[in-house]
């Protein structure tokens, strides 16, 4: 069975999900087979599999790191909110139905069997395991029925490494606060401390480390510079949504919708030197761009109404009247259409008109689309003529099937081909996620969009993943130069 060491965090953002993936490169750039795990995770952001079952982006990036196929035994229990109080509670990547927040926390012991299944599973196909908490373990009101923090690291006999990020200040209190809130047994269980994200000079920092130190009993295992990565991140705590879009000929604005889920799906645009993309959440902010993308939400119809009660709706239609381009990706592809019902109550129930620039209908089921999807543009229209015979590839999650004059791209589904999507002028929809990373499809796609300024095309870019491989090697060089690896590895050793 495969050795465990765990990662937690005092916070959430505390850098967990970078730090179990850069151990999990750094084990595989040593010669041991790695996956990560995390019991359950909550985000938007999430997966298909090759075998078409959901999982969230975090474990996706760490087995990336890890250089292992993604599968949801790495993440067997993903929660996906649909409002305040309430989640889509997927298992094993099916949807077992949506929950209140306190239905959930009644039942979610129950689930410790398929926890432990998945978990046992990985450990007897590799050496080690990289696993993630969620939150903080020291969140007292949680701690009897926890499943993700100390209660997985107990259930695994994991040792604890915890970080916490001190760009956000108050870093010596935020970990021994933590510690200190842990019962004794939890607390036998951390050994190693870890300071993430620091700048400036680490001999300042020494005399707060050794009264840490001397404070908890535990040893500080790292100090972890600020590095610049561009990796996907996990959730709404993106530093993403609140970066200016740098000088680059084109400008593309993502509306923030306040449910965007799969927003990883326009990292691959980000880093090209063309493009300056960014987030924007009134029409105050959407000013005159190149191009308007309407993304993926976990509901589709309520974040509609706040489209059009935010008045970026209208401002919206205006760009599109004036020429300017306008994507859809999965949920905005839906708004996109004339009509959107929901008559079983999948997300919202009702209906409520849609925006009406691609002439379709678009009606929920219960069931959810889950696959992964290869396609070649075939019926793009306007500026984006030139994407016609463009090939890309993705994954669909969805509820909804929508209907009507569908032929935007031709795609081939587990050896089937369908069409996808909808295109109208320089207006286009599609449910594939992911549908920028092949660097020939960004590339085509950023062509369009400079020809219709009158500016000459790009130069040749590479495909994400290709791009992502050699920033996990910048993220594991980083780390392993700041943590103590040989005490990592005799934690790693020794156990609880």
């Amino acid at each position: 069975m495969a050795k465990p060491i765990m990662v937690q965090g005092t916070t959430s953002n505390a850098g967990k999900s970078f730090l179990a993936a850069a151990l999990c490169r750094i084990f595989r750039q040593d010669g041991h087979t790695v996956a990560p795990f995390k019991s359950q995770n909550m985000a938007l952001n999430s997966f298909i599999t090759g075998e078409g079952l959901e999982m969230g982006r975090a474990q996706v990036m760490q087995a990336e790191a890890a250089g292992i196929a993604p599968s949801v035994k790495m993440n067997p229990i993903l929660l996906k909110p649909t409002n305040d109080t309430g989640s889509q509670v997927i298992v094993g990547g099916e949807v077992r139905g949506t929950m209140s927040a306190r239905d959930y926390f009644a039942m979610k012991k129950t689930l410790i069997p398929d926890i432990l299944a998945a978990y046992n599973s990985l450990s007897a196909d590799h050496e080690i395991l990289v696993l993630e908490g969620a939150g903080s373990p020291a969140e007292i009101n949680l701690k009897s029925d926890d499943i993700v923090n100390m209660g997985m690291a107990k259930l695994a006999k994991a040792p604890v490494l915890l970080c916490a990020d001190i760009d956000r200040g108050g870093v010596f209190a935020s970990l021994y606060g933590t510690v200190a809130l842990l019962d004794p047994d939890e607390r036998a269980m951390v050994k190693g401390l870890i300071i993430n994200n620091f700048r400036g000079d680490k001999t300042i920092l020494d005399p707060g480390v050794k009264m840490l130190e001397d404070l908890t009993g535990i040893p500080v295992v790292g100090v972890v510079p600020h590095m610049t990565v561009d990796l996907d991140d996990e959730d709404s705590l993106t530093a993403r949504f609140g970066r200016g879009g740098k000088k680059a000929p084109l400008d593309i604005a993502v509306v923030r919708l306040p449910r965007i889920s799969n927003f990883t799906d326009f990292n691959a645009l980000e880093r090209l030197d063309a493009v300056s993309l960014r987030y924007i959440a009134s029409p105050a902010e959407l000013g005159s761009p190149d191009a308007v993308i309407l993304p993926g939400t976990k509901n589709t119809m309520d974040d509609l109404r706040w489209l059009r009660q935010s008045g970026l709706e209208a401002a919206i239609l205006k760009h599109v009247s004036r020429g300017g381009a306008l994507v859809g990706i999965c949920g905005g592809y839906q708004m996109l259409t004339d009509l959107i019902s929901d008559p079983e109550g999948a997300e919202a129930g009702g209906e409520i008109r849609g925006m009406g620039l691609l002439h379709g209908e678009t009606l929920f089921y219960g069931e959810k689309s889950r696959t992964r999807v290869t396609g070649v543009v075939q019926g793009a229209q306007g500026i984006f003529a030139g994407l016609n015979g463009a090939a890309f590839e993705g994954y669909e999650i969805h509820m909804g099937r929508t209907t009507g004059d569908i032929g935007f791209a031709s795609l081939t589904r587990d050896g089937a081909s369908s069409p996808d999507g909808m295109a109208a002028g320089s207006v286009w929809g599609s449910y594939v996620h992911g549908i920028f990373d092949k660097g020939a499809f960004a590339r085509a796609f950023v062509d369009c969009l400079l020809k219709a300024k009158g500016l000459e095309g790009t130069a040749d870019v590479e495909d994400w993943e290709t791009y992502k491989a050699r920033q996990y090697d910048i993220l594991a060089d980083g780390v392993r130069k700041a943590l103590d690896m040989d005490q990592i590895y005799r934690i790693l050793e020794e156990g609880i």
